[in-house]
């Protein structure tokens, strides 16, 4: 198996890193075998994926980290970024949980500042805990890592519950805290991005792309030109995924079965996107050994 690509020779390159949002096993690794440089697990995408609800903080840290390990492995060698929420707690949650993401093999964890329970960034009647406290979870989580390669993002939700200063303020108070990337979640228009970007330049920032969020949609070259290093697109594949859920089940139901020519990989397809030759030739091998 390749040894998984370092995130921070990918943040030390020119350019900007697009990570696509993957929501499960099977899309990280589509992702990675697309092209992706690095991959992002969607929190909105994990629990929607997981437990068919919404992204209200429902699922536990230990069974966050069980999908960071599964996204993290299937992603490979892209790096995963993985959302971390708000931690599942206070400082020392935020550092338990960072310990965790780093075992399971992500390479970033990101942290918000929302109260429990969070929502998410794109909702309405988000709250945010204090910037004492937010930057604890920071500094916990930035002291607990075993490896300085192991990035914590900081991100904040203050432009929603309070303006873009006091994001701003609390993107420097985490820094200063260890945070080693900044999202300053839902600008509203692009004004307020380049205005993050003048604030932290030289600093890794990321835009959150969400389709049909509070933010204007913008391709990755022109987030580069005005002045961000990761471009996230969190929930483009699974919006589109579930539609095309809607329809497949739709068509099923009607007793008729996809049509021919209908849009998909075939079946041998799908077993060589999972890796089923190789492991399956890696079996015949431990079985010739043992002849």
């Amino acid at each position: 198996m390749p040894s998984t690509r370092s995130l921070s020779d990918l943040l030390a390159a020119p350019g900007i890193v697009v990570a696509p949002g993957a929501y499960d096993a099977l899309s990280a690794r589509i992702a990675m075998q697309a092209g992706a440089p690095a991959v992002y697990m969607t929190g909105f995408g994990v629990a929607g994926s997981t437990l068919g609800l919404p992204d209200i903080g429902l699922l536990s840290a230990t069974e966050m980290a069980d999908r960071v390990r599964a996204l993290a492995e299937a992603a490979m060698p892209a790096p995963l970024i993985a959302d971390g929420d708000n931690g599942h707690g206070g400082p020392l949650n935020a550092a338990r949980l960072t310990r965790l993401y780093e075992a399971a093999g992500a390479q970033c964890i990101q942290l918000e500042d929302q109260v429990f329970p969070k929502r998410c960034g794109h909702m309405e009647g988000k709250e945010v805990i204090s910037l004492a406290e937010a930057a604890e979870k920071i500094r916990a989580a930035a002291d607990a890592r075993t490896s300085r390669d192991f990035k914590i993002m900081a991100r904040t939700d203050a432009r929603a519950t309070h303006d873009l200063s006091e994001a701003l303020r609390r993107g420097e108070a985490f820094l200063k805290a260890g945070a080693d990337i900044l999202f300053i979640e839902a600008p509203r228009d692009m004004a307020e991005l380049q205005t993050i970007a003048r604030t932290f330049k030289g600093v890794p920032l990321l835009a959150n792309m969400v389709e049909d969020g509070k933010t204007p949609y913008l391709s990755a070259r022109v987030l580069e030109e005005i002045g961000y290093k990761i471009a996230i697109f969190p929930v483009a594949a699974l919006l589109a995924v579930t539609r095309r859920l809607e329809e497949v089940y739709a068509t099923l139901l009607r007793g008729e079965g996809l049509p021919a020519g209908e849009p998909r990989v075939t079946f041998q397809r799908y077993n060589e996107i999972v890796g089923l030759p190789e492991l399956l030739a890696s079996a015949a091998k431990f079985s010739d050994e043992t002849k």
